[in-house]
């Protein structure tokens, strides 16, 4: 294959930059261009390596246009919001941009709701089903175009959003959610280890595409074990050095908690109540399925929550 670019947008964030840090470690940087809405923020050191830097905004659909330009590969990092609709049609105008400019195969950046499945009560995975649909839909029309959706195991150091934004620094003994606590629970997961294993996915299709076997398929990557959010926040609790309990209570209740609205507001509107519909997806079941990739491609066992957390601190 003559063009063997692999391009990551957005190339910054939490899961972008570490994604970048790792593919830079596997591939040659000057295959890797770097696509973010604050090129200025790439470290100098990514661009004297030789890798690409290019500017692009999903709020800014004009930049999207001929980004993708040259890229056989993308790996695009989904937008950061849970609002479906405004997400949904992000996605989809940077896929039919890298789609129009010769992109061959799409990695998206998926959410472990729903486990391997279709189907999802949480309102944050609407947009990735969405978004999966739509890669699918454009892979059974182009045959040389293919895509691998990866859901990326939710965020150990994310447990704040799901814990009513309890805080390490400030802690409570209390939480109230609209959940008991109980199993099932969720399959945590590092961050820089969700970003090493996307990377080690992405140099295996760069190293042979005509070999890749995940084409046209969904990955999950999962932590090692599942923990319930009663496990959870004993952890927690342990690392601050305090008992903390869940209290059950109302979706009315636990959204009119001030923290949690002024946590879960985004561009002036208050989705708590949107929000709230991933514990339903916990109690059954999404969160908690657990699969072997991560340790497979890492080549070691994951780290468990409790330890990430404590690193936080």
């Amino acid at each position: 294959m003559d063009n063997k670019k692999v391009a990551i947008f957005p190339a910054s964030g939490k899961l972008g930059g570490s994604l970048t840090r790792h593919t830079l470690k596997l591939l040659p940087a000057h295959d890797v261009v770097l696509i973010s809405r604050y090129p200025s923020k790439i470290p100098d050191d990514y661009r004297n390596a030789g890798a690409t830097i290019r500017a692009a905004d999903y709020d800014s659909p004009k930049t999207l246009e001929d980004v993708f330009s040259q890229v056989n590969v993308l790996f695009l990092i989904s937008y950061p919001t849970f609002q479906h609709e405004h997400r949904t049609k992000a996605h989809k105008y940077a896929i039919d941009s890298a789609h129009k400019n010769g992109v061959k195969h799409i990695f998206y950046s998926s959410l472990a709701f729903a486990g391997l499945g279709d189907q999802s009560v949480a309102h944050v995975m609407q947009a990735h089903l969405d978004t999966e649909r739509y890669l699918a839909q454009l892979a059974s029309k182009d045959p040389s175009f293919s895509y691998t959706s990866v859901r990326e195991g939710l965020y150990s150091e994310s447990f704040p959003i799901y814990t009513a934004f309890f805080n390490l620094k400030n802690p409570t003994n209390e939480i109230l959610l609209p959940h008991n606590g109980h199993a099932p629970g969720l399959a945590w997961v590092k961050i820089d280890e969700l970003g090493e294993a996307s990377a080690l996915l992405l140099a295996k299709f760069y190293a042979a595409p005509d070999r890749f076997a995940d084409k046209n398929r969904v990955l999950l990557l999962s932590g090692p074990r599942e923990w319930s959010l009663n496990e959870t926040v004993q952890a927690l609790g342990r690392v601050v050095g305090r008992e903390v309990l869940i209290r059950q209570v109302s979706v009315d209740e636990y959204a009119a908690q001030k923290h949690v609205g002024s946590g879960l507001t985004i561009n002036g509107n208050n989705l708590a109540k949107e929000w709230a519909t991933v514990y339903d997806a916990i109690r059954s079941g999404e969160a908690s399925i657990v699969t072997p990739l991560l340790k497979d491609l890492l080549g070691r066992e994951p780290e468990d929550f409790e330890t990430t957390i404590r690193g936080m601190t």
